[in-house]
């Protein structure tokens, strides 16, 4: 057993999965933010579709996020800074041909109806 994906010292049982399983929502936008990763790792499309803003689905296929989630080996998430409604963070992976990538967002949130959404971000 190891720690999450998101980075905290938590094994993924305890940290991140409940939240793309279902069983509880993501307190805050920066737990959000930490799950999507994880879910990114786990190649969890459904999580990921599902947590975005409803006003911005439309923009996101579930098919190319699985594939992208897929292509590349995800190794380390660093939270620069966090907000009640944004975070910025560093997402640190391999790309399918084994390049080294970093990618980089300032992510904003929105809490509705007693959960959190991505809305958007800037790269």
């Amino acid at each position: 057993m190891s720690n999450c994906y998101c980075g905290n010292a938590a094994l993924f049982q305890d940290c991140c999965e409940p939240f793309i399983k279902g069983v509880t929502n993501a307190p805050t936008a920066e737990k959000l933010m930490r799950s999507r990763y994880s879910a990114f790792a786990t190649g969890d499309a459904d999580y990921l579709v599902n947590t975005t803003h409803i006003s911005k689905r439309r923009y996101h296929n579930k098919k190319d996020i699985l594939a992208w989630s897929q292509a590349n080996k995800w190794l380390k998430l660093e939270v620069l800074a966090s907000t009640k409604t944004t975070v910025t963070f560093k997402a640190y992976f391999l790309d399918e041909n084994l390049k080294a990538q970093v990618h980089y967002e300032h992510s904003t949130f929105k809490f509705e109806n007693d959960k959190w959404f991505y809305v958007d971000g800037e790269y």
